[in-house]
């Protein structure tokens, strides 16, 4: 199938400009394409990992890609999805976030190809050094008012409000479509659905400036089954940063997939081939309790953001914590598995169980924690503890120094 057609297969056609046009484009050879990621935070999301692993495809089937990470645009902010203004950040916030996306895209491209590397480029080295006459006069006069206005990202703010900096966004989008066509014969800009706005305002003023052609193309917007915003857990965002979501959260965020998303899931976020897919989908159907689609989701999915190593890993603290064999993680794995439970730190050598579970949050009461030990609902390190006079002691903890406490089937508490 052509490379269109794998992206129709995969859902990850929305609109295109020109879609016969694009399709007989791309017949012809390589094409150079971009894609643009405003650093806004200090690491992208998996809700941005799916127009990256797009430029990934366009790449290992021989064309040109470019990531583009907005250090300009990144300090105005797209008003598109958003009900208010973003905060601006400052040059210096701006640039350091700069620096650390531009460290996440490169395991995805090869930038040492001999016959089609990939490219980054930021925004900022252009739009930087542009004058406001200059964008008013050369760039302003290509924009009618009406045509910004009928742009969503425009008109679904024109009643909460809507500041001229975000109204002027779509055209240092646009900027950038031209500056590209320009330095590196850019021909398509591809993006989530909530870009079209800002992608065909592109590809007109390349028309309009300087008489070319070039293409847009969207992906649909990655939803859970619920129809929610695909990428958010009770405690936020999953970053592909490992220090803002460790890789064994990360690995749990894929296990955890609805039985209804993770086939669409596993067409979108891995390279997995088309009898691949198949045979998982009719897993899923036959034996859904066995979730095998979803492990192998979590384990294709982490070791591309993370490394091979860092999903077994993640799978060994994931089955350990399973089946409380807790005694066999390394003290790494444990304090990636509990980094963000509640923790308490043990200020003597040893204790009693009732008032430790007091201490630790983990009963409310000391008649709540003998009841809730002398029921069974008490481990300790994996093992079940009924002893009501038990003795906690920081010499017997895992690697001496500590001692997880779980009460009930999932919820835990650290002891250090």
């Amino acid at each position: 199938m052509t490379l269109l057609e794998e992206l129709e297969f995969r859902g990850q056609l929305y609109q295109i400009t020109d879609a016969d046009g694009l399709a007989e484009r791309l017949a012809r050879g390589a094409i150079t394409l971009y894609c643009g990621f405003d650093p806004t935070a200090d690491s992208l999301t998996v809700g941005n990992l799916a127009t990256l692993l797009i430029l990934t495809r366009f790449q290992r089937a021989g064309h040109r890609p470019i990531a583009l990470v907005g250090g300009g645009t990144g300090m105005i902010g797209d008003p598109g999805g958003k009900a208010q203004e973003r905060a601006l950040n400052t040059t210096e916030v701006v640039e350091e976030f700069t620096r650390k996306i531009r460290a996440q895209m490169e395991p995805f491209l090869d930038f040492d190809s001999k016959t089609n590397p990939a490219q980054m480029v930021n925004n900022y080295d252009w739009l930087g050094s542009m004058g406001a006459i200059e964008l008013m006069r050369d760039v302003g006069k290509h924009f009618p008012v009406p045509y910004m206005l009928a742009k969503e990202s425009v008109k679904s703010r024109l009643e909460t409000g809507v500041t001229y900096t975000e109204f002027s966004y779509m055209i240092l989008q646009a900027c950038d479509f031209l500056e590209l066509y320009r330095r590196h014969d850019c021909e398509l800009q591809i993006g989530g659905s909530d870009q079209w706005g800002n992608i065909t305002a592109g590809s007109d003023l390349i028309r309009r400036a300087v008489g070319g052609s070039a293409f847009g193309l969207t992906c649909p917007l990655v939803t859970t089954a619920a129809g929610t915003k695909f990428g958010k857990t009770e405690a936020g965002a999953v970053w592909l940063s490992p220090e803002r979501t460790t890789p064994y959260e990360f690995f749990q965020y894929w296990v955890n997939t609805d039985d209804r998303s993770v086939v669409d899931y596993l067409k979108v976020f891995t390279f997995l081939g088309v009898d691949d897919l198949r045979q998982l989908e009719e897993a899923t159907t036959v034996d859904p309790g066995a979730r095998q689609a979803q492990r192998t989701l979590a384990q294709e999915v982490t070791a591309l953001v993370h490394g091979k190593e860092a999903a077994v890993r993640a799978e060994r603290i994931s089955r350990a914590l399973f089946y409380g064999e807790l005694k066999e993680l390394q003290e790494d794995e444990l304090q990636q598995a509990f980094h963000d439970v509640p923790t308490h730190t043990m200020e003597t050598d040893e204790q009693g169980l009732v008032d430790l579970l007091v201490a630790a949050g983990a009963s409310s009461s000391k008649r709540q924690a003998r009841q809730e030990i002398t029921q069974g609902a008490i481990s300790l390190n994996g093992d079940r503890c009924k002893n009501e006079t038990h003795t906690v002691k920081k010499s017997e903890g895992l690697h001496g120094k500590y001692t997880v406490i779980r009460r009930g089937k999932n919820n835990y508490f650290l002891v250090q």
